[in-house]
């Protein structure tokens, strides 16, 4: 039986664990901190999955396999964590990214319905349309409910055998042996290691910091007026990502809130995918008021009368961005490898990365053709490389 440790307990790490137990391999997952670790990148209320991915195709068409992947989750796990809201994609006067994703979504025949400004504004009052460049809706999309998520994955993981260590810190990685070694000394030993420590990873890798630069970003909550919410309830996710390149550019995306079927209330959240400033994700999280009022100027010119909105909520969470937004499978020896450069989209691919670095783990795949695809270059891996099924 392969014995494998995974360094880190999020999205990505819990996913493997989730893969190679369906394989039969016996798993040791080592986390920093709690498990959910409110301090994770794949925490909080939600995270997004949409096919609208810019020019980036490849990724555009792992969202369907991805689809596909958390139907799986969902049966073993006995819970549906998630709500489908579908996609509102808006642009302003030169923000391209609107258009290469509607480029991109017809190559891959992803169902789409564009709107103009007068149509925008009709069905969402809450919006306004001035200086609107091109609108379009996708059926498809919706939110995944992270944190919901990380707890029952971990539940699941540890009745299935899988071994957690908490609260603990690892400070060396030994891939030639398969080991890690702990804050207090403990060595644990294995056949592989991966390292998937999300923002921290340059700080255990070092050689890693190119491709992984702890990013701080805020996120905001609001609460609308009484005779918006139903409105916002009923409300799609916005994507207005604006001129990646331009930082005098309106950029944000808004996540609507949403009450599940078993009671479980979200909110109304706000923030921008553009990078932020390199911070220790381990050090102050507390956002600051300029900070709070940087997230609410990107979206006023597109959310009607945003000042009679009440912020109820500011949070901090780290990206593990790498500069292109592509994903990174480092081999770091003979029975170590690392994935990182998640860049604030990796947590709706968390079941179909898992499988991959499983097959990878398990000899089933190949490392050079998985890092590709990891990448979001479009290549095809052999389906039973990549099988989850167990």
């Amino acid at each position: 039986m392969l014995k494998v440790i995974v360094v880190g307990g999020g999205i990505v790490g819990l996913s493997t664990a989730w893969a190679l137990r369906r394989h039969g391999a016996q798993v040791t997952v080592v986390e920093q901190g709690s498990l959910p670790n409110p301090l994770g990148s794949s925490v909080d209320q939600h995270r997004l999955i949409r096919y609208a991915y810019g020019a980036q195709a490849g990724y555009c068409r792992m969202v369907r396999e991805a689809f596909h992947a958390w139907e799986a989750v969902w049966r073993d796990l006995g819970a549906r964590l998630y709500s489908e809201t579908g996609t509102l994609v808006l642009s302003g006067p030169g923000d391209a990214w609107a258009a290469q994703s509607r480029a991109v979504l017809d190559a891959e025949q992803v169902e789409h319905l564009a709107f103009d400004a007068e149509t925008v504004v009709g069905r969402w009052p809450m919006l306004a349309g001035a200086g609107l460049g091109e609108a379009y809706y996708c059926p498809s999309g919706g939110l995944l409910f992270a944190e919901a998520i990380v707890a029952a994955l971990t539940v699941h993981l540890r009745d299935r055998g899988v071994t957690f260590v908490t609260n603990a810190a690892v400070r060396g990685v030994d891939a030639a042996a398969g080991a890690v070694t702990l804050a207090d000394g403990t060595r644990l030993e294995a056949d592989r290691v991966l390292v998937a420590a999300g923002a921290w990873t340059s700080q255990l890798l070092p050689d890693l910091a190119p491709v992984s630069r702890p990013s701080r970003q805020v996120v905001v909550y609001l609460a609308p007026s009484a005779d918006l919410v139903a409105a916002w309830h009923a409300a799609p996710m916005l994507l207005e990502i604006g001129a990646a390149n331009d930082a005098a550019a309106k950029g944000f995306y808004l996540v609507p809130p949403r009450v599940t079927r078993d009671g479980m209330r979200t909110g109304l959240k706000i923030g921008d995918h553009r990078f932020g400033p390199t911070a220790d994700p381990g050090a102050d999280r507390e956002p600051r008021q300029d900070e709070i009022d940087a997230i609410l100027d990107n979206a006023r010119h597109r959310i009607a009368d945003l000042d009679q909105y009440r912020v109820t909520q500011a949070k901090t969470c780290f990206y593990d961005v790498e500069a292109d937004e592509r994903f990174q499978l480092t081999p770091l020896g003979p029975r170590g490898f690392a994935f990182c450069g998640t860049s604030g989209h990796g947590f709706k691919f968390g079941p179909i990365i898992g499988a991959r670095l499983a097959a990878v783990l398990l000899e089933k795949a190949e490392v050079e053709a998985t890092a590709r695809w990891a990448a979001g270059h479009i290549i095809d891996v052999p389906a039973s490389a990549s099988d989850s099924s167990g």
